[in-house]
Parts: C-alpha cells; sequence; structure tokens
C-alpha cells in the first residue's frame, strides 16, 4: 500500500477567454507522462478525442514518431479554444501504484467556485469521470448528472452547466467513438 500524500504537481490552467472547464481528478505518477501537462499519460484518450472533434485526426496532436503528445500545439489550442484545465484533488495518497481514481485518497480537494472567480467567462465545468464529478457535485451541493448529462450550478457570474462526461482512460468501457460524440454534445453545449 502506498501512503505517501502527493500534492498537483501542475499550476490550473486558467486563459483569460475560458469557457470551458474540464476537471479531471488528479494526474498519474509521473512515470506514466508523455508530456508535463494535463491528460499527460500516452495511453489516455482525451487528446486524441479532441484531435477527432476538431480536426478529423484521432492523432493530431501526438508528436510525429514519439509516444507522446505536443504540448505546445495543445496549449495553443486550448487557448484558441477558450479551454481551462485543472483537477479536482490538489492533494491525494494513491492506495495502490496506478492512476485509478477508484484508489485515489483525496486528502485535499480544490476550490472549483475560486477557480471560477478567476475565469469569469465560463459557461461549462466538464467533470471527465466519477470522483471528479461527486467532489463538483459536493461542492455545488447538486446531485451528480449521468454520464453525458449536464445540469445547472450557481456560480459567481450566473448559471453554469456541469457535465458528467465519460472518462478518457482506456480501463472505462466505451469506444472511443462514442466518448469523443459525447464530447461533441457537450462542447455543442457551449454556444447554447
Amino acid at each position: 500500500m502506498i501512503t505517501d500524500i502527493e500534492y498537483h504537481p501542475f499550476e490550473p490552467f486558467l486563459p483569460d477567454n475560458a469557457k470551458v472547464l474540464f476537471l479531471g481528478s488528479f494526474p498519474p505518477g509521473s512515470k506514466r507522462w508523455s508530456m508535463d501537462f494535463y491528460y499527460p499519460n500516452f495511453i489516455n484518450d482525451f487528446w486524441r478525442i479532441m484531435g477527432m472533434i476538431y480536426f478529423g485526426q484521432r492523432d493530431y496532436f501526438v508528436r510525429s514518431g514519439h509516444k507522446s503528445f505536443d504540448k505546445e500545439h495543445i496549449i495553443r489550442f486550448c487557448k484558441d479554444q477558450g479551454f481551462a484545465l485543472y483537477d479536482t484533488a490538489y492533494a491525494i495518497k494513491r492506495l495502490k501504484d496506478n492512476a485509478s481514481d477508484k484508489f485515489l485518497e483525496v486528502i485535499e480537494s480544490v476550490n472549483v467556485a475560486s477557480l471560477l472567480d478567476q475565469i469569469p467567462n465560463c459557461k461549462i465545468i466538464a467533470a471527465t469521470g466519477q470522483k471528479a464529478a461527486e467532489i463538483v457535485a459536493e461542492q455545488f451541493h447538486v446531485p451528480a448528472p449521468a454520464v453525458g448529462s449536464s445540469c445547472k450550478i450557481k456560480g459567481s457570474g450566473g448559471d453554469i452547466l456541469f457535465w458528467r462526461m465519460p472518462s478518457t482512460s482506456r480501463a472505462y468501457p466505451l469506444s472511443i467513438d462514442k466518448k469523443a460524440g459525447i464530447y461533441r454534445t457537450m462542447l455543442d453545449s457551449v454556444t447554447v
């Protein structure tokens, strides 16, 4: 059993124009990173889903000839799209040496409302997994939505859609095409 407390390795990524705040639970251990940015595990499909939705190419953000994502390209894309990224846990203990939410003990949650205060144009919180959805739901005193659905929560700047997304981990039992369809539906709601 692993018992050391880990603290979040990244600063919140909060572009001024952010309209969507993606919130995961906590990054995997650094030995699983292909870059030092959000969704760093090369076998996690978050950036492949974004490539499919925006560019019709699953490997759009993959560095050619490498098993890694192109961090600089991803950062430019996120700024252009108004995507903010962070996680719902600031400090955790891993109960097993893996990245599974099931084996994360959250020691300190992130204050999601304070993140929203820094991105006043945010219209959507997209929780990219069950643990993230539970933490957001608890902080805003609402039930967590079902996967692929949303509910309204009150932010300091008005109503925000809180979406519960399927995990982009390959361990989550849904095809990448179906996940991309759900993410596309959520992203289409930004203009609603």
